[in-house]
């Protein structure tokens, strides 16, 4: 298992992909920070193997947080702001690796693989190299026997579709063929609700 910590201030998207990362059969989430101070001291009582930090937090920016980690962690940053002088700094400040928030669940999996294995990603044409080196199946047996519309129903909720009205509408069937393929859903992928199948298909990639 790798062991990581992440590190931002937007309490939903953060909660969100633990959640997400925590579903992955290689990852563990082992503490989350809502700022770089809240990461140093989380850093002083656990060791993780990876760090995920936003680079714009209050009390201690992500960047800064990074020029004071107490002994060197592989760090990913993740920003909105995607461009070469956040890259810069990025790397000045000791991360090994640069991305979107944007970027889907499978690449970040990716992502934290690579830095686990020591390799550095900060340069743009660096990246796609590098993931592709550290993409691991995320289907299981139970995922790889979904069925097309099982999967389109995933994807769904995955955006946000979550009612079974919604879900009739978006699909075009009827609200009894919805809970037939939900039940389906949580029997392969050993699931009981519709918010782990949400995270379930994010899991998947299937939220691009």
């Amino acid at each position: 298992m790798i062991k990581i910590v992440i590190a931002d201030d937007h309490r939903l998207l953060l909660e969100g992909l633990a959640d997400a990362l925590s579903a992955l059969p290689d990852i563990e989430v082992i503490g989350t920070a809502g700022d770089g101070s809240e990461l140093l001291s989380l850093l002083e009582t656990s060791e993780p193997d990876v760090l995920i930090v936003d680079v714009e937090m209050p009390k201690v920016t992500g960047l800064g947080a990074l020029r004071r980690l107490p002994k060197p962690i592989p760090a990913i940053v993740v920003t909105m702001h995607f461009d070469d002088e956040q890259r810069e700094k990025a790397s000045r400040a000791g991360a090994i690796g640069f991305m979107s928030k944007s970027t889907p669940l499978p690449d970040l999996a990716a992502a934290i693989r690579a830095a686990f294995a020591g390799e550095r990603f900060v340069d743009a044409d660096e990246l796609t190299e590098v993931l592709d080196r550290h993409r691991s199946p995320l289907l299981d047996e139970g995922a790889a026997a979904l069925t097309t519309r099982e999967i389109e129903l995933l994807r769904c909720l995955a955006a946000g579709v979550s009612s079974t009205e919604d879900l009739a509408h978006e699909l075009f069937i009827s609200h009894k063929t919805v809970k037939n393929h939900l039940a389906n859903i949580y029997e392969k992928l050993a699931i009981t609700d519709r918010a782990q199948a949400a995270v379930e298909a994010i899991r998947l990639g299937l939220n691009r």
